[in-house]
């Protein structure tokens, strides 16, 4: 059984595209949300496939709105955090396969694609994408429509390899980011350790990610190079870039220097205001995974500010 969050609204804790997969043995992969909600979903979903002939042989679906609310006049969850969100349950048939197949291959490419679930069931094709990560519409239980881009959402964009690049690797990871993390040192030891990132690529110079960063929505930069010359480099080299978030690390003794001199040469203001700098949350973060933790933070904030 699929249970999907199609639409959530409020404090709901289970987002649009909170997924989870059950069997009728009890296993179970993801969340929709957790807590009493939760269990009550997957007991269904388990009592659907043990005991419910009439839902194996009529339509596979139900669409369940639950509200998170004590004094809800129905369809309460158990849970007071406030907000709703609608889940489908559904009984993956046979002829999903093909589909199923489809979306492990671009996942296992890092690729992306397009999901559409409906009362026809599960569609997927990776020649087209939404202009959005999640869609839904629903006119009647019979008339819906669920799309979303499936894999990675977000690229992040490391500038520099040393110690804190490789702790906020790993906890970048964890989130739905596809990571990237660049150096001008080919010999490295940190990037070398570095199994937390989809790809590490040495450059000749910090100058030449002009053409290696593009611009656009989902793309993320932060630069922690060794030193004053290289982070005055990359900064240059991407000032120009529409980024959604652009963070530079250091102290604020170089932070000024650097925008000082950037003020003097005339660059414009509304570019450096984009700038994170210093970089990270202001906890007074002092080791390298203290400072990832500050940054992942900083970027978690930008990216649901929404």
């Amino acid at each position: 059984m699929l249970l999907y969050v199609l639409e959530s609204h409020g404090s709901s804790p289970g987002r649009q595209g909170f997924l989870m997969a059950v069997n009728a043995l009890g296993e179970m992969e993801g969340s929709v949300g957790g807590g009493i909600m939760e269990h009550k979903f997957v007991e269904m979903a388990k009592e659907k496939l043990k005991h419910d002939p009439a839902f194996q042989a009529t339509p596979e679906l139900s669409i369940r709105t639950q509200y998170h609310d004590k004094t809800a006049s129905r369809n309460q969850s158990g849970m007071i955090c406030s907000g709703d969100q609608t889940i489908l349950l559904y009984r993956v048939q046979p002829n999903d396969l093909a589909a199923i197949q489809s979306i492990i291959s671009c996942l296992e490419q890092n690729k992306n694609g397009l999901l559409e679930l409906s009362p026809s069931g599960i569609q997927f094709s990776d020649n087209q994408l939404p202009e959005v990560n999640y869609q839904f519409s629903m006119q009647s239980d019979d008339t819906w429509l669920y799309l979303e881009r499936l894999g990675y959402k977000n690229q992040l964009f490391i500038i520099g390899g040393g110690h804190c690049a490789l702790a906020l690797s790993r906890i970048m990871s964890l989130m739905d980011f596809y990571i990237r993390v660049y150096d001008d040192r080919p010999e490295l030891h940190t990037m070398g350790l570095n199994d937390d990132v989809h790809e590490k690529i040495v450059v000749n110079s910090y100058g030449d990610l002009v053409d290696l960063i593009p611009s656009g929505e989902g793309k993320y930069v932060v630069v922690m190079t060794f030193g004053y010359r290289t982070d005055d480099l990359t900064i240059r080299a991407l000032l120009d870039k529409q980024l959604t978030y652009f963070g530079v690390l250091g102290s604020k003794t170089k932070i000024s220097k650097l925008f000082g001199d950037y003020r003097a040469e005339g660059i414009e203001e509304s570019k450096l205001n984009r700038i994170h700098a210093p970089i990270g949350l202001p906890i007074n973060s002092q080791t390298p995974e203290e400072i990832a933790v500050s940054i992942a933070g900083e970027i978690i904030k930008v990216k649901n500010r929404n």
